[in-house]
């Protein structure tokens, strides 16, 4: 069952478009052009104003776990740009209580309900300036974040783990007793590190790739719940 009057999935099918081979454009970017103008969640998310597909995975984690709740406080790293930050503002409703802080070392544009912090939260300050932004301790922080690719799927996957990791030990220092962590990983063979501080400092720890999620990727994501203050 779907939250929102709007459902966490397209709707209706668009007539499939072809792209011409052009001067300068390679095989691989064209298939990628390809994919992008016939990829129903990228089509849907312009229909409702979203900026990115990804808005789809948020929505559709929450639909599973319903930790986006009205009031909720959040926090979304890495927030460029800007798709869960939208999300997190459409479910948690700040205008009835709570607050949602987007940070990310890229400039965001203004979100409606949102406050957007151009910061790294890396930033010794960081975790200090987001508490006093909330209004108190957070009870959601996401990260959706991922570094450029590399072409070498070792030290991407390395490279994303390593943002997970940093992102849980932020999470660590702001989540209130009780509160989640949500955070995308790759498969690969190096996850036992993160999981197994995350069974640490959370009573429950669960993995789920989104429909959204495309099939030939290897991200998933962790949904950390009940955090257990050190």
């Amino acid at each position: 069952m779907s939250r929102g009057p709007k459902g966490s999935r397209p709707t209706g099918r668009a007539a499939t478009v072809r792209v011409k081979t052009a001067r300068g454009r390679t095989t691989s970017s064209q298939r990628w052009l390809q994919r992008q103008l016939n990829d129903p969640y990228v089509l849907e998310a312009k229909k409702r104003g979203y900026r990115s597909r990804a808005a789809f995975k948020l929505l559709q984690i929450d639909d599973q776990f319903h930790f986006l709740k009205v009031g909720a406080r959040v926090v979304d790293l890495g927030a460029a740009p800007g798709g869960w930050t939208q999300v997190a503002v459409e479910r948690t409703k700040p205008e009835r209580g709570g607050a949602v802080v987007g940070i990310d070392i890229t400039p965001v544009e203004p979100i409606a309900g949102a406050t957007v912090l151009a910061k790294d939260f890396y930033d010794d300050d960081a975790p200090a300036l987001l508490q006093e932004h909330l209004g108190g301790p957070a009870d959601v922080v996401l990260s959706d974040m991922a570094s450029s690719a590399t072409g070498d799927p070792q030290i991407d996957h390395l490279r994303i783990m390593g943002l997970a990791e940093a992102a849980h030990d932020f999470a660590a220092q702001v989540l209130k007793p009780g509160g989640t962590f949500v955070a995308k990983v790759l498969r690969g063979g190096t996850e036992r590190t993160l999981l197994d501080l995350l069974k640490r400092d959370f009573t429950k720890v669960r993995h789920v790739k989104p429909e959204a999620s495309r099939a030939d990727s290897a991200e998933m994501y962790v949904v950390a719940t009940g955090f257990r203050r050190r």
